[in-house]
């Protein structure tokens, strides 16, 4: 989860990793069962993802947050809600800021406990995003309209992303770039960025961040090239939708997590300084992608 001149912020960024830690320790309680598609605990997860937006005057997209649709036999939903941007023309190109919610619910049993969690699978993604509506809806700063949308049942085959892609699409939405926060949780231990972006040459959104941001926080990882995790999560529908940048921003390659897909994915495994800390450099990403006069982030040409 792009230059520009002078980037002047319209207030002070105010992420804290206090903040950040309650919406995953919510998300990733047991009492959510590991928010597998379908579940009760899904819907907790759901109801406390709407609260939020409601606290913070966030519209819903369509006439409601919930964007229906079928997985497999389960009835399932995205949470999608919008704000408008400032610009007379601006506001009609879009920003989608996205993250699964969903995980698989129970894992393979280890020492008595089954619940795979998902702190960093995706519940850290989760509150990044809640996070950046927050900041957003209090700044009144997006000279673009910015989409929230958190995806369920992505661990089913990315069923929610497609939905929503397809259904923006028929809409005829005018997509700038979509960024999809996954696995933020935890820092790598030997490299010189903080995250990188899947389909890294795909487009200069990496180049951008860096630009906007004027740091170093996002690189390349080899690892995600490898196992094409670019394909393999939310941001990819939307790219084959649309054909515009639509990538996702990690921390995690599974070279420094032990515990994908794993009942040890909890809370206690997570960094949250270094979460809120890059949480709030994407802000200022997000914020200078909103506001450029032109759209700066291409597709590259091989």
């Amino acid at each position: 989860a792009f230059g520009c001149g002078s980037h002047e912020k319209s207030k002070s960024v105010t992420i804290t990793s206090d903040d950040v830690k309650s919406k995953v320790s919510y998300l990733a309680s047991d009492d959510i069962a590991g928010r597998d598609t379908g579940s009760a605990g899904i819907e907790k997860a759901a109801s406390y993802i709407e609260n939020v937006f409601k606290e913070n005057n966030i519209k819903p997209y369509f006439e409601n947050y919930q964007d229906h649709f079928k997985a497999d036999s389960l009835d399932a939903y995205n949470i999608v809600g919008f704000i408008e941007g400032s610009d007379s023309k601006l506001k009609d190109e879009f920003v989608v800021i996205g993250a699964h919610y969903d995980h698989i619910g129970y894992g393979k049993t280890i020492d008595g406990d089954s619940i795979a969690n998902g702190a960093n699978d995706n519940a850290a993604g989760t509150a990044a995003v809640m996070a950046l509506s927050k900041y957003f809806s209090n700044g009144k700063n997006n000279k673009r309209s910015l989409i929230f949308a958190l995806f369920s049942a992505e661990e089913k085959g990315l069923l929610g992303s497609k939905h929503l892609a397809k259904r923006l699409k028929n809409e005829n939405l005018n997509l700038y770039t979509m960024v999809k926060f996954e696995m933020i949780g935890v820092p790598f231990k030997d490299r010189d960025y903080e995250a990188f972006v899947t389909g890294y040459d795909l487009s200069n959104m990496a180049d951008k961040i860096n630009t906007y941001t004027n740091s170093n926080i996002i690189g390349k990882s080899e690892v995600a090239i490898k196992y094409s995790l670019f394909k393999r999560s939310d941001n990819y529908p939307f790219y084959q939708e649309f054909n515009v940048p639509c990538q996702t921003i990690s921390s995690c390659d599974m070279s420094n997590f032990d515990y994908y897909h794993h009942v040890d994915d909890e809370v206690d495994k997570l960094d949250f300084n270094f979460m809120a800390n890059l949480i709030n450099k994407t802000i200022l990403a997000i914020e200078t992608m909103s506001n450029t006069p032109t759209k700066e982030i291409k597709i590259t040409n091989e």
